[in-house]
């Protein structure tokens, strides 16, 4: 699958990258850190541009986030629970998800993107509930983002390593993305410390 993706996004590019996370957000088996950290990956080698990869990462998110929301809103539980297994998601993942979300609400929404099993469902009990669409997207579209430039980030600062954060993130508990979080955040600006002194330097030489 990982091989396969890859390729799709090596022969289409962008196209590829958010027709590929809105189907992954939807609820495909598509595994979309590894996509969005390989992508990150591909803008530290200078094949893409940055802003265009993250353009349509968070286009790809908010499509597919937005589709499960409508879908929650038109068609409830029902619809989830019946053609849900075919998605693997389990009668069970599909409760734990709805007690989740009663429990926390809104931020889950914008969170829920960096819960494994939980953000393909999040939007869907939202449109369920008596939620706007406008405090819906506000919610997840503000999480698409943030989930996104992340792990464009984490892949365009770890560069050729970008395959061992995406096999610890599927091992990684909440807990554990959290500390990623944070060891990303150290890595960025570690990186960008050192390149002003690199510019003092240069300058100094002058």
């Amino acid at each position: 699958m990982e091989i396969i993706l890859q390729n799709l996004f090596h022969h289409y590019g962008y196209f590829a990258l958010f027709f590929l996370l809105a189907l992954g957000v939807v609820g495909l088996p598509i595994p979309d850190e590894f996509l969005l950290t390989f992508a990150g990956y591909i803008v530290y080698t200078g094949e893409v541009s940055f802003a265009l990869t993250l353009c349509a990462a968070f286009l790809g998110s908010v499509t597919g986030i937005t589709i499960n929301y409508w879908l929650g809103r038109s068609f409830g539980l029902p619809l989830l629970l019946k053609y849900g297994q075919k998605l693997h998601l389990t009668k069970q993942r599909i409760h734990t998800s709805q007690n989740y979300f009663q429990r926390f609400g809104k931020p889950l929404i914008m969170f829920g993107y960096f819960i494994p099993g939980i953000r393909h469902l999040t939007a869907y009990f939202a449109g369920m509930s008596s939620l706007s669409y406008r405090a819906f997207a506000l919610y997840a579209y503000i999480g698409a983002f943030i989930w996104s430039l992340l792990f464009l980030m984490i892949g365009r600062i770890v560069g050729s390593k970008w395959y061992l954060v995406t096999s610890y993130v599927h091992k990684a508990s909440f807990g554990g993305l959290a500390l990623l979080i944070i060891v990303a955040g150290i890595s960025y600006y570690s990186f960008k410390t050192r390149g002003r002194k690199s510019e003092r330097y240069d300058i100094s030489k002058w």
